[in-house]
């Protein structure tokens, strides 16, 4: 079964009926046999541009098994202000570097993102680069 990491982008686009990219956030959810995995800092980002009831139907969503929620515990924080601080030209938010902290733990490339440029320069272990996955056009 394949894994990919979804961030914020993507779960706002699917949290909001309106966004322009909700209907293929949908539709590549509806085609997906896969595992989500979305770290913790993700949700809460998410969470922040989404209504009331955006925010219940994303949480729904992962409490019925859409994504698997990765816990980031407090260990990892001095890693991921490291990851920070490497990129501090593009100035990450905590989610960023959360999602390469938990990348780089797991060996899951794959992400769903609209952020291409910042995932485009983000390194994993050995150089590797994410593999953006393309959801919509």
């Amino acid at each position: 079964m394949r894994t990919v990491l979804a961030d914020s982008g993507f779960l706002v686009a699917l949290g909001i009926r309106r966004d322009p990219r909700h209907q293929a956030a949908k539709t590549f959810l509806a085609g997906y046999k896969g595992e989500i995995l979305v770290p913790g800092p993700v949700v809460f980002e998410s969470c922040f541009f989404l209504s009331a009831a955006g925010k219940m139907r994303l949480l729904d969503w992962i409490a019925k098994g859409g994504a698997t929620l990765a816990d980031v515990p407090s260990p990892a924080y001095a890693d991921i202000g490291a990851i920070i601080g490497r990129y501090s030209d593009l100035d990450p938010d905590f989610a960023d570097a959360a999602i390469v902290w938990l990348a780089d733990k797991t060996s899951c490339r794959a992400i769903l993102t609209v952020d291409t440029r910042d995932f485009g320069i983000y390194r994993l272990k050995g150089n590797k680069r994410f593999e953006v996955v393309k959801w919509f056009d």
